[in-house]
């Protein structure tokens, strides 16, 4: 006889608490950094800054104060579930998530409109579902972030009418770890790729109730968003992205533009210069793992380098990022051990069939360019690539605008998604509260 099919897990509420011995072996790891000596002058040209770096590392030790940054995050409702397939051989994925539905004053007009509907309904079949307006939306982080780069804009986009925006453009927010990221799980075995990532946020969606939605990421996130838009065009109303990734294309070169081939030029050239970090992620990244996972202040040199060196900051991090933010991104990798497990997602994505590459998504697409991103692909790369509705180049922010520049981030979502609003019917799943 065929067994029955499972019934989808549901979500478990997760609380972020750190135990103190956990701290107290941090504070006693930075104190006892080994410090490696910098040629006179180098600053940031050679990498990390010593000087900046020891500044920051006495900070954390003596002056940060993880418990209050615990607290303000923990205020968002996070929760926890199993995902993926049992038989595929990367076995089921705990994953960790931040969902925040829309504000009630922007779930009030709707409420009645409900109401009305249901009472003039001939039926009244509306008890084990809710007609709404608010856009679910899932938001992709990429590296070496997790959730932490959409913490203040997840205000933003569920209560737009207590900053200043319409409540009409409110969403319903979605924001998981990656495996091998934040509170997901770390993989046992092989590292998933984006598009594989991309199969596992179809699953929450369709758990948390979502049976269309929009997605919206950078980094490895617009990968994600990318392959949702490819493998599950029939459920995005539309996709948002950040950058178009670095250019991979194997057709003819004379068929580009001129502003194409001196884009993948600019990118050949910025991999050679910048790209050391990806090379190593994607071919020995357990090999610096060991390093990192063992050294808080590595690990933190690892990360405040890209921090620094991809936002629009002017060369001085702390115009974009307090300390505090900072080391409280260096701390979610620190405390749930995820720098080796994050890197290896590099070399699964390098694994990704090139044909996969060569795709174009039909799912309308919108891209805000940061002016101060790493690159910015040309208009007719975005079109050969997608189908594009909309392309903005605001003018402030970087590789993580969503921290960067919370506010513009937030209006350049609420007005690409606008068009695509819809009532549409959300089954009651799980209802976790908003943000108080």
């Amino acid at each position: 006889m065929p067994k029955a099919a499972s019934r989808p897990e549901r979500p478990d509420p997760f609380v972020l608490q750190t135990n103190p011995a956990t701290l107290d072996d941090l504070r006693a790891r930075l104190r006892a950094t080994r410090w490696p000596d910098a040629p006179d002058g180098a600053r940031w040209s050679v990498g990390t800054d010593l000087d900046y770096l020891r500044e920051l590392v006495g900070y954390w030790a003596d002056g940060f104060d993880w418990a209050a940054q615990e607290k303000a995050i923990g205020r968002l409702p996070h929760f926890r579930v199993r995902l993926g397939d049992f038989n595929h051989n990367h076995g089921p994925q705990r994953v960790h998530f931040v969902h925040v539905r829309a504000a009630k004053d922007a779930k009030d007009a709707e409420d009645a409109k409900d109401a009305k509907d249901t009472k003039e309904a001939k039926d009244g079949s509306a008890e084990d579902s809710r007609l709404k307006t608010a856009l679910p939306l899932i938001l992709c982080h990429g590296w070496p972030d997790s959730f932490w780069r959409y913490l203040k804009v997840i205000p933003l986009l569920t209560d737009p009418g207590a900053h200043g925006g319409d409540p009409a453009d409110a969403f319903d927010v979605i924001v998981p770890d990656m495996p091998g990221f934040g509170y997901s799980d770390r993989p046992r075995g092989r590292v998933l790729s984006s598009m594989e990532t991309a199969d596992l946020w179809a699953e929450l969606m369709e758990i948390l109730g979502y049976d269309r939605f929009g997605a919206a990421g950078g980094d490895m996130g617009s990968h994600v968003s990318r392959f949702l838009a490819l493998n599950h065009s029939g459920r995005l109303v539309a996709v948002h992205r950040m950058d178009a990734g670095l250019p991979v294309f194997g057709g003819d070169p004379q068929s580009l533009t001129a502003e194409e081939r001196r884009w993948m030029k600019d990118a050949a050239e910025w991999g050679a210069n910048e790209g050391a970090y990806a090379a190593m992620h994607r071919t020995k990244p357990q090999t610096a793992a060991f390093g990192l996972n063992d050294s808080p202040a590595g690990l933190a040199a690892w990360i405040v380098e890209k921090l620094r060196a991809w936002s629009d900051c002017g060369g001085d991090i702390e115009r974009g990022y307090t300390k505090d933010e900072i080391l409280t991104n260096v701390m979610i990798y620190w405390l749930t051990e995820t720098i080796g497990s994050s890197m290896r997602m590099y070399r699964a994505n390098a694994a990704i069939p090139a044909g996969q590459h060569a795709r174009r998504v039909k799912v309308p697409s919108g891209f805000s360019l940061f002016r101060g991103d790493v690159l910015k692909p040309p208009r007719s790369w975005l079109n050969r690539v997608a189908n594009v509705v909309r392309v903005t180049e605001p003018p402030r922010g970087g590789h993580f605008a969503p921290f960067e520049q919370p506010e513009l981030y937030a209006r350049e979502l609420r007005d690409f998604f606008r068009p695509y609003r819809m009532r549409q019917e959300v089954r009651a799943e799980v209802v976790p509260v908003p943000v108080k």
